[in-house]
């Protein structure tokens, strides 16, 4: 309980620092939303000050950024200067679709990576280990932006089994045919994301299972007499767990912002997406708000690593 109070502290701490270091960082950028109508003739002084005077841009630095942090509380993350609308409700509503996908790819590169990355290992210095290495190797070095031309080229124009693009059909679905062709849609991207993100896993798995392949007490298992699945349950997945849930959380910052290039490829209407047209429009309601929750997101996975790693390693806790 000590410790997940003290896990709580931090990440409200953290929040605290990002928030600073973001709202410092966005005000610091040259330029401005409203950039564009200074320069318009036919907005007047007048207009512009009007329209600060709505988003609250007229008020001194510090207190913009105290209304900002109180609001946060409430999941108030401001008005939209594109759009018009609340930021809370942009996010929400592209919020699930870059998790759905990016999870799904996260959950299928830890399954497959495992086992390859075991059997790479086991099978070392064999054709199925070199098979595996190539195509880690393959995977490693490509591009996701190319792969995922490649895929639309081969899948969708030359054999017509998979969408271009969009998370829906034009014909209106229901039920579970709704979710079944969004599912069909995210076919492609979510394929690409878990192929790019195979080579360094399964290597590093690799890496770790000849580690533990090399130690005294697996050759003291071996001596027993025991089979390859009771030294696969009791002494290399057991070892290979905590260093791979460690790598999992460090990769959780790229669950939202990982997908900007195949959201903007697939004209998938994520918080990838929402990201880049906001920063390239310059709509910093939408940029803070998206900062704030990916910040959010990766602590708490990172939180949730590390009382997965106290639940694997109980020794921890003594420390």
């Amino acid at each position: 309980m000590n410790r997940l109070i003290k896990k709580t502290a931090y990440i409200l701490f953290m929040l605290l620092l990002i928030s600073v270091i973001s709202f410092l960082a966005i005000h610091a950028a040259p330029n401005s939303f409203f950039g564009a109508g200074e320069l318009n003739p036919n907005m007047t002084d007048e207009a512009i000050a009007a329209l600060k005077a709505v988003y609250g841009l007229d008020k001194p630095l510090s207190q913009q950024y105290t209304d900002w942090v109180i609001n946060i509380f409430s999941l108030n993350f401001g008005i939209s200067f594109v759009s018009g609308q609340d930021v809370s409700a942009e996010i929400l509503k592209r919020l699930p679709v870059t998790l759905t996908m990016n999870i799904s790819a996260l959950v299928a590169v830890f399954v497959i990576s495992l086992y390859l990355g075991i059997k790479a290992a086991l099978s070392y210095e064999k054709k199925s280990d070199y098979i595996i290495r190539q195509i880690s190797l393959v995977s490693f070095s490509m591009p996701s932006f190319y792969l995922a031309l490649l895929f639309i080229i081969f899948f969708s124009l030359t054999l017509g089994l998979f969408p271009i693009s969009g998370l829906h059909s034009v014909e209106p679905k229901e039920g579970v045919a709704y979710y079944l062709d969004m599912a069909w849609h995210l076919v492609l991207p979510v394929g690409v994301m878990i192929f790019v993100g195979l080579g360094s896993m399964i290597i590093y798995i690799r890496s770790l299972t000849l580690e533990i392949l090399k130690s005294d007490y697996y050759y003291f298992a071996l001596s027993r007499g025991l089979g390859k699945k009771e030294l696969l349950r009791y002494y290399i997945l057991p070892n290979l767990l905590p260093p791979i849930i460690t790598l999992l959380g460090l990769s959780l910052p790229g669950l939202i912002g990982g997908s900007v290039i195949l959201e903007s490829i697939f004209g998938i209407e994520g918080m990838g997406q929402l990201f880049y047209m906001s920063a390239l429009s310059r709509d910093y309601p939408i940029i803070m708000g998206t900062l704030m929750i990916t910040a959010f997101l990766t602590l708490l996975g990172n939180m949730i690593a590390d009382m997965l790693l106290l639940k694997l390693n109980p020794y921890m806790s003594r420390e």
